[in-house]
């Protein structure tokens, strides 16, 4: 086998390998993300405070990363910190059983989030490094396939756990044993690929170019307009569109939808660039009037729609910002990345949340204007961006 081709079947390993690692953190996430709506229905949390806990959750995730993506890139301390983020999984999720109430609940929510928030740009920048050698579309959409399968065993897992006990508050208690597998694969990762993350310590790095802060811009247009599950299921509780055991199951169907559409937006992100993530936005357009205004169908395309968005989000942004972020710098990109759009999806949730008991045409036309918005400014960056080969 020839060296470059040893080198990239490293990187696919330690890809598979963070796979793994994301597999069963999102078994344990998003098996409490997928009921965590119903769940502060039945405690009493009226629209606008799913919405607030939702987007705050959210914010809290992706904006905080800001500051860990600059740790990340000032200490290289890039394992280190991602085991930190991770650990945080282990406690607050499975003592959602716990809470009496809704507001005990958001305070489990927001630090699970948080957790999320410091471990996702340096576990993000090990991942960059190993899809410099095989592609960046090709190589997230890769991890992401592991990842949304766990983020359909979850729920199903949480759909099981409600069927047997009538209600979720036992079900999140199951989630502790993928959450004690998180830091058993992180820990096997750690041991079979030790160095990973060495290329990132440059001396003389690049500075963030000028072009990251309008993709940014553009992104954080998309995050404000993009509806956040919790809200979108509300509607479909509230209007008994599905049973409470559906809920799981939907987001379970999506995870899935979401996980293979991934891989297909990466590889066609590494040959045609940007206007696959447009096309992803208007999918993610469609999920507004459908789960909105629609009936029983149309809340069940909704669906597929919110994931085919999600897809592509969760394929081409990163690769994208890989592509113009040098190595020594993407800490700080994807933390400066990831905080506008946790700011800009807070936002944008709250806004919905708060116009939810007036309008409910009122929230998909704030979701459609953003988004379209957002798809005619990566638009015209399509020229600005590196070309694909």
């Amino acid at each position: 086998m020839t060296a470059a081709g040893q080198k990239r079947r490293t990187a696919i390993g330690f890809i598979i390998c963070l796979g793994v690692v994301s597999l069963f953190a999102d078994m344990t996430y998003e098996g409490a993300h997928s009921s965590i709506s119903p769940y502060l229905l039945s405690l009493g949390a009226t629209a606008a405070q799913v919405a607030f806990i939702s987007g705050l959750g959210e914010m809290l995730g992706q904006s905080l990363r800001y500051f860990s993506g600059r740790l990340a890139s000032r200490t290289h301390a890039y394992w280190g910190i991602t085991f930190l983020g991770y650990s945080m999984n282990v406690v607050a999720v499975p003592a959602l059983a716990f809470a009496g109430s809704w507001r005990m609940a958001a305070i489990l929510v927001a630090a699970e989030r948080a957790g999320k928030a410091l471990r996702g740009p340096a576990r993000d920048v090990l991942l960059s490094e190993a899809t410099e050698e095989v592609g960046h579309g090709f190589g997230f959409g890769l991890h992401s396939i592991m990842d949304q399968t766990g983020a359909v065993i979850g729920p199903l897992l949480m759909m099981a756990g409600v069927m047997r006990s009538g209600n979720f508050r036992t079900s999140f208690l199951w989630l502790a044993v993928p959450a004690v597998g998180t830091l058993a694969a992180l820990t096997t990762a750690r041991i079979l690929h030790p160095a990973r993350g060495a290329s990132a310590r440059n001396p003389n790095p690049l500075p963030i170019p000028r072009i990251f802060w309008y993709y940014t811009f553009a992104a954080g247009l998309l995050a404000f307009g993009f509806v956040d599950w919790p809200l979108l299921v509300y509607r479909f509780a509230q209007d008994h569109l599905t049973s409470p055991a559906e809920i799981p199951l939907l987001y379970a169907i999506a995870m899935g939808l979401e996980g293979a559409l991934a891989f297909v937006f990466g590889k066609m992100f590494d040959r045609y660039g940007v206007p696959v993530l447009v096309l992803g936005t208007l999918f993610s357009i469609a999920s507004l009037p459908l789960g909105f205004l629609g009936g029983r169908t149309a809340a069940l395309a909704s669906v597929a729609c919110w994931a085919a968005g999600m897809g592509s989000q969760d394929a081409c942004l990163r690769a994208g910002i890989s592509q113009v972020v040098s190595m020594n710098k993407r800490g700080s990109a994807f933390g400066s990345f990831n905080g506008v759009w946790g700011v800009c999806w807070f936002a944008g949730t709250m806004a919905m949340g708060l116009l939810y008991a007036r309008s409910l045409a009122a929230v998909v036309a704030v979701g459609v204007a953003a988004q379209a918005a957002s798809a005619i400014a990566f638009l015209w960056l399509r020229p600005r961006l590196p070309q694909p080969r």
